[in-house]
């Protein structure tokens, strides 16, 4: 159970899938994570100490979180025991810890406890660990996929850091590819492979930042893949969306495609059609868009399109992108759809977009005039000497909070720019707005009235 202790052979070295044949031998061979690994990050400078921490590695599937536990145990010179939750229980737990002591005291070597998915060990078995890595007998690895404030008890949490582990970048996951293709005694080099880059592109946006997918999809690619006249093993695109079982969607995240496809979204939430708004969002979301960027631009619309007519819409839109940003992809991509229906079947008002649009547009071109000295505070002597203040009167002490007194200045008074529609809840605002001019208007003097006397 030790590392490199009992080499593979050959044969199973050859009968190994491609993602478990280029698992990286080295850390210089590891790619990703280098908010923890590069140069002067936290998990490199405790590597180059020869002290690493008990910790738990917290990361989606394929981040490379066995890898690197096995290969700071390489480093660390240390013994290697991987364990199982679903396998082992406490009294397997308590001869690990037993044959930790022995290796200490005999053989001077630390034991790395390497338990894998974690999150699925009970509340006993994690209390099992406590005293063990408080004495420092072992120093345990642990690995999740979930969130460790909540699958993890308090008491192991608060003696092991925790290590955020983010999914592959396409750069990075192209990297392994391009390592797969060429090398000759672990990878694919033998074959001659060719992967143009329209297959290439596919596989890395499949793969959703997963080493393990990304190379898995490759090497069946590869196996039914056809070879050219000269020899060459033809990776197409037609055999990647074979292996992967999943046909590529034309888009282009920069270009033309991309603003088809969200303006398609946006038009038929605006046009009130749930069912095609939610194809376009499928769409967009099976091609590889960014959620966040859906996101962003149903916050857009809410306001846009939908304003004061459902206020509630904004809220929605909001509260979609953080339940998104929480939970990611797949479980968040519901969020965004239950928002994308929302704002398709709520009312729909553009009176708050027009009417800064034209405010704006004031601002711009009109003239650049003072604030008014009314609406201005006086807080010195001579402020209020100057006539900052004067004349304000405070909406609270008048009934109604109802005043009559100008807000804009004198070269933009009379502008309206706000004309709430007839439709949801600005239909209320629209007769509050009109009640409330009514009422000032026949409260305030006639400035044409002949003086009495």
């Amino acid at each position: 159970m030790e590392l490199f202790e009992q080499p593979k052979s050959r044969e199973h070295k050859d009968r190994a899938p491609l993602a478990d044949r280029m698992r990286p031998r080295t850390l210089q061979e590891f790619v990703g994570q280098t908010h923890l690994l590069g140069e002067g990050r936290v998990l490199a400078l405790a590597l180059d100490r020869g002290e690493v921490p008990s910790m738990i590695l917290w990361g989606p599937p394929g981040s490379g979180k066995t890898t690197l536990a096995y290969l700071i145990a390489e480093r660390m010179r240390a013994a290697f025991v991987p364990f199982s939750a679903v396998t082992a229980g406490i009294k397997e737990i308590r001869e690990v810890m037993k044959q930790a002591q022995w290796h200490a005291e005999r053989e001077g070597r630390r034991t790395i406890l390497f338990v894998d998915e974690i999150h699925r060990f009970n509340k006993a078995q994690q209390d099992a660990f406590l005293p063990h890595v408080e004495k420092g007998t072992i120093i345990l690895i642990g690995a999740t996929t979930e969130n460790p404030s909540f699958e993890v008890v308090a008491p192991l949490l608060s003696r092991v850091k925790v290590f955020r582990l983010n999914p592959l970048t396409e750069a990075e996951l192209d990297r392994i590819v391009q390592r797969a293709l060429e090398d000759q005694e672990r990878g694919l080099g033998v074959l001659r492979p060719q992967l143009p880059p329209e297959g290439l592109q596919h596989l890395l946006r499949l793969a959703s930042g997963d080493a393990r997918t990304v190379l898995n999809t490759l090497e069946l690619a590869a196996q039914i893949a056809s070879r050219s006249q000269d020899g060459m093993l033809e990776v197409t695109l037609t055999a990647v969306e074979e292996a992967a079982q999943r046909r590529t969607l034309l888009y282009d995240k920069a270009g033309d495609e991309h603003y088809a496809l969200i303006s398609a979204l946006h038009k038929s939430v605006r046009d009130s059609d749930p069912d095609a708004a939610l194809y376009w969002l499928a769409r967009m979301l099976a091609a590889g868009e960014d959620p966040l960027y859906i996101a962003r631009r149903l916050i857009r619309i809410a306001s846009e399109d939908i304003g004061n007519a459902d206020p509630s819409a904004l809220s929605v839109a909001v509260t979609a992108k953080e339940a998104y940003h929480f939970l990611g992809s797949p479980e968040g991509e519901l969020a965004l759809a239950q928002c994308t229906c929302y704002l398709a079947t709520a009312p729909k008002s553009n009176a708050v977009y027009r009417a800064y649009e034209e405010a704006r547009r004031d601002v711009e071109q009109g003239p650049i005039a003072p604030v008014p000295l009314h609406l201005q505070n006086a807080p010195t002597p001579l402020m209020r000497g100057l006539g900052y203040g004067a004349g304000y009167r405070y909406a609270h002490d008048a009934p109604d909070a109802l005043v009559d007194q100008e807000h804009l200045p004198p070269e933009l008074q009379g502008r309206t720019y706000y004309q709430p529609t007839d439709r949801g809840y600005e239909a209320e605002i629209r007769r509050r707005l009109a009640e409330w001019r009514t009422r000032l208007k026949a409260e305030s003097p006639d400035p044409h009235a002949e003086p009495r006397g």
